[in-house]
């Protein structure tokens, strides 16, 4: 098993132990499932954003690295489980990476001056 296949079935086991059976959703579970993770992405990104000393007129501010660290754990929680919700798997995730990836460096390779939504129909 590697490492993003055990991460994936490491939050569909606590996601089962919450009670949440990504697996077994309708589209309305889903809808609603989909919403709750995007709403616990936006809270832990605004935890991360809280980790940096982002306030330019306060002065007692520090970079809190560990919490930093913390946070994007926590992002990756929510983000697994959201993937698991559209009923993606590990493997399903990296071929989406992979596609996307290499359109993006396309894109940087054009100048990406032109806005192309169709370019990532196919993943």
């Amino acid at each position: 098993m590697d490492k993003l296949d055990q991460i994936f079935s490491m939050q569909e086991e606590l996601n089962e132990r919450i009670g949440v059976m990504t697996g077994e959703m309708d589209e309305q579970a889903k809808t609603e499932w989909v919403l709750n993770y995007s709403r616990a992405m936006q809270q832990e990104l605004a935890e991360l954003i809280d980790s940096v000393p982002w306030k330019w007129w306060a002065k007692y501010q520090e970079f809190d690295e560990q919490n930093a660290r913390v946070e994007v754990v926590d992002l990756f929680h929510f983000l697994i489980s959201l993937a698991q919700v559209l009923g993606m798997s590990a493997d399903d995730v990296l071929q989406a990476y992979l596609k996307k990836n290499k359109i993006n460096h396309d894109r940087q390779d054009s100048g990406y001056e032109v806005k192309d939504e169709t370019d990532s129909r196919h993943i």
